[in-house]
Order: structure tokens, then sequence, then C-alpha cells
């Protein structure tokens, strides 16, 4: 599986964005999907995910009641609406998926595919 992140880019405080992070290959519906970020200086960190049906979402504290993670298996594509935005948003963010797991998706090592990352910046 090879995923590639779209959608990053400037922001203000108070604003929104909308992450974008296409899969290739068959079986999308397969993977558990998670969304991480890493500010400079500050180790990587857990954003959302989701199962592979979309059944499931989950949240990090951070950004709960903010962003909101969905898919779309047809297009093989999940997203991240990420709205009030604040500037400690600041960071590269990385969609990743893990085969057959829709569980323990908060961890990082449960994940089987990394995308590249997208640079979003929040201004204040």
């Amino acid at each position: 599986v090879q995923l590639q992140a779209f959608g990053g880019g400037l922001g203000e405080a108070g604003g929104s964005l909308r992450l974008s992070c296409a899969a290739s290959g068959r079986t999308f519906s397969s993977y558990g999907m998670g969304w991480f970020r890493q500010a400079p200086g500050k180790e990587r960190e857990f954003v959302a995910a989701i199962s592979g049906s979309g059944g499931y979402t989950y949240y990090g504290d951070l950004v709960k009641g903010r962003f909101t993670i969905s898919r779309d298996n047809a297009k093989n594509t999940v997203y991240l609406q990420m709205n009030t935005l604040k500037p400690e948003d600041t960071a590269v963010y990385y969609c990743a998926a893990a085969y057959l797991k829709a569980t323990m998706l908060e961890r990082s090592w449960t994940y089987d595919y990394w995308g590249q990352g997208t640079l979003v910046t929040v201004s204040s």
C-alpha cells in the first residue's frame, strides 16, 4: 500500500483545513487508518484513527471536538477535517494504514504503512 497525503498548507487560528490521504491498491476497507503529527522538536503524536468500515473513530485528547476523521472506501481515501485550528496544531501530518486492525489504532507501532507527510502551519 502506498499512501499520499494532500491538503496541508497555511491556516489561520480559528480557521479550518482538510487533509486527504489517498491509498493505492485494493481492499482499502481492510485497513484501519490513522493520522499522526510531529511538530519540530517533539515526538510524533496520535491525532485520529478510523476503523476499516468507518464505524469506529478515535481521537487524541488535544484534537477531540475540533477534528473529524472520515473515509470513503470507494475512493480509497481518508480525510481529516480540522476546525478551530490553533497555532499548536502546526506540525507535519502523516497518514498511516494498519492491515486488518481495528484496535490499538492510537499506537504508532500498530501501523504497517506510512505516507510521506504534509505540513500544516497555523498562524496566530
